[in-house]
């Protein structure tokens, strides 16, 4: 495994890290608590050491399962970087079903209450990055909003703060102004080798103003884990099977022209993915979806694969630029 800083912090992370969501939420399938703490304890083992969650996450499993793991008590708490989000009131608004957004709620009054909520799941006294979840502008034009997060640091609750945009693809302005006039340590955002923007602008942003991001989804919702094909169906409470079946066959063509990356066999179609995010120094770390032993004993060993050529750069982008040589399927 290999560390970066967060930005311009001294905090050091995985390049590898540990999407907490995949195992709390049941959104990538059924859940076991026991499994989800075993995934986390081999994850730590293999030398990855951030763990990014949110309290929205199964309600606040995704903070306790960490807890339950042993990574936020005693002589761990030093040794792993624990990042979560905060901002949707999933307190007073229950009964929200699939994905649809709960209200979000910017108060100091709300955000006190939840990050201490947080703190508590956690069982520690702070946490290492704190994110505001899903910003949107209203957010970002917010002054008192960031002020609290400078007060969060001050008292010691948070060492470094920042901005997670989404949910889905997207969220370029608000990414952008946040890191050219929030002064935030960190963004996290959607980008991988298939969907590269808004990520080459929030890129540019952050070698700019000396910000860390962290890349989430870097395998397309696992399109570039090599696993899939035509007949490929997803369970009944997977999240994907909700998507077109277009979504599935045009993405399989571009991971097919993908391909030159794993021709010499130093890496998989899964490690050259995180390799292609790891390519742009202002990535701090990646969060591959980890649900299975597998996926950790490839995605942690991907830092020590060979880098990206020049020459292995430029072809993907140049693929970018005309989609891949893909005609769009007509929707059915």
């Amino acid at each position: 495994m290999r560390y970066r800083k967060l930005g311009s912090t001294d905090i050091q992370i995985s390049e590898v890290g540990f999407g907490v969501w995949t195992i709390s939420t049941g959104w990538w399938g059924e859940v076991v608590d026991e499994n989800s703490i075993r995934l986390l304890e081999s994850a730590f083992e293999k030398g990855i050491n951030y763990f990014d969650t949110a309290d929205t996450y199964g309600s606040g499993k995704g903070e306790t399962l960490l807890a339950d793991a042993g990574l936020t008590k005693g002589s761990m708490r030093d040794r792993v970087t624990i990042s979560t989000k905060i901002g949707y009131d999933f307190y007073n608004h229950t009964g929200r079903r699939g994905q649809q957004e709960r209200p979000q709620v910017w108060t100091e009054e709300f955000l006190r209450f939840a990050l201490g909520e947080s703190l508590k799941r956690l069982e520690t006294d702070y946490v290492d990055f704190l994110q505001l979840h899903n910003t949107k502008m209203d957010a970002i034009d917010n002054d008192a909003l960031f002020e609290l997060m400078e007060k969060f640091k001050d008292e010691g609750k948070v060492r470094a703060y920042g901005v997670a945009i989404g949910p889905k693809i997207g969220w370029r302005d608000e990414g952008v102004r946040a890191m050219r006039e929030r002064n935030v340590d960190g963004v996290q955002m959607i980008y991988n080798a298939i969907e590269q923007d808004p990520g080459r602008d929030l890129i540019e942003a952050a070698r700019e103003t000396d910000t860390g991001l962290v890349a989430r989804v870097p395998h397309s919702s696992g399109l570039l884990e090599g696993n899939y094909d035509e007949e490929t169906t997803f369970g009944e409470n997977d999240h994907r099977r909700h998507r077109p079946k277009e979504w599935l066959i045009d993405g399989l063509k571009k991971v097919d022209a993908l391909s030159f990356l794993t021709e010499n066999g130093d890496r998989t179609i899964g490690q050259a993915a995180l390799k292609f995010c790891l390519d742009a120094p202002e990535i701090s770390s990646t969060l591959p979806n980890i649900y299975g032993e597998e996926q950790i004993e490839e995605f942690a060993a991907a830092p020590d694969t060979p880098d990206l050529t020049e020459d292995e750069a430029s072809r993907v982008a140049e693929l970018y630029e005309s989609n891949f040589g893909v005609e769009p399927t007509l929707r059915r």
